[in-house]
């Protein structure tokens, strides 16, 4: 419980500058968290670009590898680059006072930041940077203006620029734009599953106790009617 506080006192300050007066049109992600091929090149990308510097330090390897029907030596081999067993929780390696001064801010735990957020924000947050010579690495983001991270998928998506009517229009990049919009959704959609992982356990729970419901209410009102028979 003190790690979630903690968790949610760090994303709040970025969530309140990014919320501060600035309001885009968010694309919507169509996150498919049944669409396990998606989450394992979302957790790809997430291990190979963004666990540098970010944690989801609320996930546990085991956990994410039957989740999403990997392989415990998959696991080891492709996603796991630190010495860490397969039960502990998948904290990043850089040390927090390091990363406070490469980054003048810690980089956040992103375990919550698609439920805190909401997927289609981090959908179009990752399609939303692009050059501003006047910030500290280069690039800005539309979303979230004044951005204290580097764009660090440039080498997929290439390098945005505002056009004369304020929009962004992209060049280079090792993928076409449906790809990288289909590998951004992929990476969100790990994001919106590591956030709640038993979604999909709880939601078919779900339909199972209400199907249990109707079946004893039928059966409470047919004995209803039994008790009731003679009274009247």
């Amino acid at each position: 419980m003190k790690k979630l506080l903690i968790a949610l006192v760090t994303l709040l300050p970025s969530l309140a500058m990014a919320a501060g007066g600035h309001e885009v049109d968010l694309e919507s992600a169509n996150v498919d968290l049944h669409d396990k091929a998606s989450l394992e090149r979302g957790l790809d990308l997430f291990q190979h670009y963004c666990s540098g510097c970010h944690s989801t330090q609320y996930q546990r390897y085991d956990r994410v590898a039957t989740d999403l029907g990997i392989s415990t030596d998959d696991m080891r081999n492709k996603y796991m680059f630190t010495d860490a067993k397969m039960g502990e929780l998948m904290e990043n390696a850089i040390p927090t006072v390091d990363a406070a001064k490469w980054f003048g801010a810690a980089p956040p735990d992103l375990t919550l930041v698609a439920r805190v957020r909401g997927a289609d924000w981090v959908y179009t947050y990752l399609k939303g940077f692009y050059a501003d010579e006047s910030r500290p690495f280069g690039v800005n983001n539309t979303v979230f203006p004044l951005v204290g991270m580097p764009h660090v998928l440039q080498d997929l998506q290439g390098l945005s620029v505002k056009d004369e009517h304020g929009n962004l229009v992209t060049t280079g990049g090792s993928m076409s734009a449906e790809e990288y919009d289909q590998a951004v959704r992929d990476l969100t959609g790990f994001l919106v599953y590591s956030g709640d992982p038993v979604k999909l356990e709880r939601e078919a729970l779900g339909w199972w106790v209400l199907g249990f419901l109707f079946i004893f209410f039928i059966i409470a009102y047919l004995l209803k009617k039994e008790y009731w028979k003679d009274v009247h």
